[in-house]
């Protein structure tokens, strides 16, 4: 059924006049007649009983009236919601975050709820290998991974954030006045890294590999807290980002910088090259104002 031969007879029936509602609808009023004529054919039914100038409703009319009043109102609040979506004043979003990422998006969370308190946000929490996952086979449409991502996915990637990776370990273990370490160092001493599905001890295992050695591991845990406690017991040295270092009681490990070369925990959106809806947009928007341009 076309919608704008329903408007034109449910304008005619509701003023009782063609005349009045050519006038309405900007049109001719042959051009009223032609299309609830063509209404009625397709119905198969007459709709108006035209009494000289007075139009009375059919009783398949009063149906198609009375829906068609539905539908229009239906048709109206669909084109409502379709341009506050596009304006960004409502719709729904999924986001994939790893653990250890979300404790960079307070700020972020709290900007996007203030200025966007119609977008139903939810957060879905996973190790960054899985978001990329999900993302690739369209069940998340946008995530958060640590960089590099996994090539064979083909996701689309902008980088959000870039941080130097600090090495943690007992004291003790380090020269006292030491602050940078070299990556090679790190051959010789054993290691407690995260499990082997989060990003980070992908991009980790990628260095080691590119330096040349294999490293001894010592541990490893989906906490990174508890990482923490291994070092400063004296188990293996931990490997974390810099915001991380920060949270830290630094009388517990001595903290320094990996040097040559300096490693950077890249932390990234990924989506796999498909539409981006508008509700998401509007997350890279919020992110981008509060985080501002990363570093190289």
């Amino acid at each position: 059924m076309d919608i704008r031969s329903l408007r034109y007879f449910i304008e005619t029936a509701r003023l009782s006049s063609f005349t009045q509602a050519a006038e309405l609808l900007h049109v001719t009023q042959s051009t009223i007649s032609k299309m609830v004529h063509q209404l009625e054919e397709e119905l198969q039914a007459p709709l108006l009983v035209r009494d000289g100038r007075r139009l009375t409703l059919t009783d398949t009319g009063q149906v198609v009236y009375q829906r068609g009043q539905q539908m229009l109102a239906t048709m109206r609040q669909l084109q409502l919601e379709v341009r506050d979506t596009q304006e960004r004043q409502r719709g729904s979003l999924t986001v994939g975050i790893p653990p250890m990422i979300n404790l960079l998006f307070t700020p972020v969370l709290k900007a996007f709820r203030e200025r966007y308190p119609a977008i139903a946000l939810r957060l879905r929490e996973d190790t960054g290998q899985e978001i990329e996952r999900l993302v690739a086979a369209g069940e998340l449409e946008i995530g958060m991974t640590v960089l590099p991502a996994d090539p064979a996915l083909q996701l689309e990637t902008v980088k959000i954030a870039s941080y130097p990776i600090w090495a943690l370990a007992a004291h003790g273990t380090f020269q006292r006045h030491r602050r940078t370490l070299p990556l090679k160092a790190l051959k010789d001493l054993p290691l407690v890294l995260l499990e082997d599905d989060f990003a980070l001890t992908r991009s980790l295992r990628n260095a080691f590999t590119a330096a040349g050695f294999i490293p001894s591991i010592a541990a490893q845990s989906s906490q990174w807290d508890w990482l923490v406690e291994m070092a400063s017991a004296g188990i293996g040295v931990a490997l974390l980002p810099e915001p991380f270092i920060h949270r830290l009681a630094h009388e517990r490990v001595h903290a320094v910088r990996v040097s040559e070369p300096v490693l950077h925990w890249q932390v990234a959106h990924v989506w796999n090259g498909r539409y981006l809806s508008h509700a998401a947009r509007a997350w890279l928007e919020v992110c981008r104002d509060v985080l501002g341009a990363p570093q190289p």
